[in-house]
């Protein structure tokens, strides 16, 4: 039980990745504050997890008072407060020309924004328990995909946040900062709107290789299994890091040129 006894608040949680960390979150003896906007899903996995070991919150992370509300809703309901996963986050598609600076704004307040109001409000609480902060970036982070482009600007914020914060706070209060940017995962969400481009109701079944090498895309259960590492004492003084999960190297994420021609 490498959790046993630990208190975690993990945003958007409802679903994905979220709802990954939360499942093996408890399987590893902790208990949890399910956060997200889908009621219902959010029930269900309160009610899979058991509701001694979870309690749910519906809210969007924006508002005025969220990240306290959490906070005091944790601490309430368990007695303490070990660790935040920030992974709540918008996916919006937008590029350089349909970006403007409303979507900008929107984007970069719940993905980036959010995350330090609810470390701020969690502080005093992780400080006490010598506990960690693990932020769900993206791989975004660093190749910037064009057609994520509001999307990807904010978890290169998010990732500075990151190291900035994986350093101060660690040396002046003892709470571990650290991050995971993923690669494609196969999220409820990701499957929505692969849908909502035209394509086939098992799409993911059997991708080409220049887009996934295992010919599959990650589980959310893979990224939760490395979640485990960071919020876990196991990890001990590590902080300020960030882990890619990913199939390759995130200078490789466009696909080739068509090479038939060369050497003709």
């Amino acid at each position: 039980m490498r959790l046993k006894n630990k208190v975690i608040i993990i945003t958007g949680s409802c679903t994905g990745i979220g709802k990954a960390i939360a499942l093996r979150a408890v399987e590893e003896g902790a208990k949890v504050v399910v956060h997200g906007l889908e009621k219902e899903w959010g029930e269900e996995v309160v009610a899979t997890l058991g509701k001694g070991n979870a309690i749910l919150h519906i809210e969007d992370i924006t508002n005025e008072g969220a990240a306290e509300r959490l906070v005091q809703l944790a601490v309430k309901t368990f007695g303490k407060l070990d660790s935040v996963v920030n992974n709540a986050a918008i996916v919006a598609s937008s590029n350089l020309h349909t970006t403007d600076a409303t979507l900008l704004r929107k984007v970069i307040e719940v993905n980036t924004v959010a995350p330090f109001v609810l470390i701020k409000a969690a502080l005093p609480h992780l400080k006490k328990q010598k506990g960690s902060v693990l932020n769900i970036g993206s791989v975004n982070a660093y190749s910037g995909e064009p057609n994520l482009f509001a999307y990807s600007v904010s978890k290169g914020a998010l990732m500075t946040l990151t190291h900035n914060l994986g350093d101060t706070l660690f040396r002046e209060e003892g709470v571990r900062v650290n991050q995971i940017n993923p690669g494609w995962v196969l999220t409820e969400n990701e499957t929505i709107r692969k849908k909502q481009h035209g394509l086939a109701e098992d799409w993911y079944k059997d991708l080409p290789t220049v887009y996934a090498p295992a010919r599959r895309i990650i589980w959310p259960a893979e990224i939760a299994a490395a979640a485990v590492y960071f919020l876990s004492d196991e990890s001990g003084p590590v902080s300020g890091q960030v882990l890619t999960i990913e199939q390759y190297p995130s200078n490789s994420r466009n696909p080739p040129k068509d090479t038939s021609t060369i050497h003709k």
